[in-house]
C-alpha cells in the first residue's frame, strides 16, 4: 500500500487505515524504531510483557529447583560468611 506523508506542525504523519490497526493490535501508544531504511511501528508494550507466557511454554521448573539446592556452598559461604 502506497500513502502520502501529510504535514502535522513541522513535522510529517501518515495516516494509517483502520483495517490496519486492527490486523496489527495497534493501541493509543505505539513504539517506533528504525531498522536499515525501514519505520517500525509496532504495538506498545510493558517492561516484561509476555515473559509469563514465555516461562510457561519452557514447561516445568522442578528442575531447575534442584540444580539450585545441588549446588552446595562456595568459597565464600565456607570462609567469608557469618552467621
Amino acid at each position: 500500500m502506497k500513502t502520502e506523508l501529510i504535514r502535522i506542525g513541522n513535522s510529517r504523519g501518515v495516516r494509517i487505515p483502520k483495517p490496519l490497526i486492527e490486523q496489527s493490535g495497534l493501541r493509543k501508544r505505539v513504539q517506533l524504531q528504525v531498522d536499515n531504511d525501514c519505520i517500525i511501528i509496532s504495538p506498545e508494550r510493558g517492561p516484561r510483557e509476555g515473559w509469563e507466557t514465555a516461562f510457561r511454554a519452557v514447561g516445568p521448573t522442578e528442575r531447575d529447583e534442584r540444580l539450585l539446592d545441588s549446588a552446595g556452598p562456595s568459597g565464600f559461604d565456607r570462609t567469608e560468611w557469618k552467621w
